[in-house]
């Protein structure tokens, strides 16, 4: 188990909110109700998902890291 308020939660949680505000922006309804503010709190959702699909190498790479270090070495 993963706690939120240790360096590695908050990674796997940036992570998988970045993961999924990515898939969120190939789903078309997803995309029109929940990315279409681009500024404000709401826009914390298109910015993840912007950076999500922009890097979308390095956040897979990360995820593997990430899941081989909880699954292994934690």
């Amino acid at each position: 188990m993963t706690n939120v308020y240790s360096l590695d939660g908050i990674v796997v949680f940036g992570l998988l909110f970045v993961c999924t505000c990515a898939y969120f922006k190939k789903v078309p309804r997803l995309k029109s109700w929940l990315l279409s503010e681009k500024k404000g709190v709401w826009g914390v959702f298109y910015k993840a998902a912007v950076i999500g699909t922009r890097l979308h190498a390095a956040v897979a790479i990360a995820c593997v890291v990430m899941a081989f270090y909880v699954l292994f070495i934690k």
